[in-house]
């Protein structure tokens, strides 16, 4: 049987940090003290000192690259549902016989 894989939150990443920067304790002892996997501290220590206080975002928060992507799919979603919408409009107006024909009006087409 495999072992579960634990989580771990960004304020206990933090902590190992700090408690191996402050005890003097090599990241070995801190490990097995703490009981995480050989090579995780420097792991953690790593994507810290790279990333900063934007480190270890967790499922909660996301990167700002990420909220703008998130933001962006959305607003692409809202303009195509608003395209949807003007072509069945125009489809609806063109059988009616109000306004222009179909063909004067290419919406969404490409003209080659």
């Amino acid at each position: 049987m495999t072992a579960a894989r634990r989580r771990y939150d960004k304020a206990f990443k933090l902590e190992a940090i700090r408690l191996y920067e402050a005890s003097g304790k090599t990241v070995g002892q801190i490990e097995a003290d703490l009981d995480i996997t050989p090579g995780l501290l420097n792991k953690w220590r790593a994507h810290y000192r790279q990333e900063g206080p934007q480190a270890f975002p967790g499922t909660g928060y996301q990167t700002i690259l990420d909220t703008e992507l998130r933001q962006l799919k959305r607003e692409n979603a809202i303009l195509r549902q608003e395209r949807d919408i003007l072509k069945k409009a125009l489809q609806i107006f063109s059988k009616d016989g109000h306004g222009s024909s179909p063909s004067s009006l290419s919406i969404g087409k490409s003209s080659k």
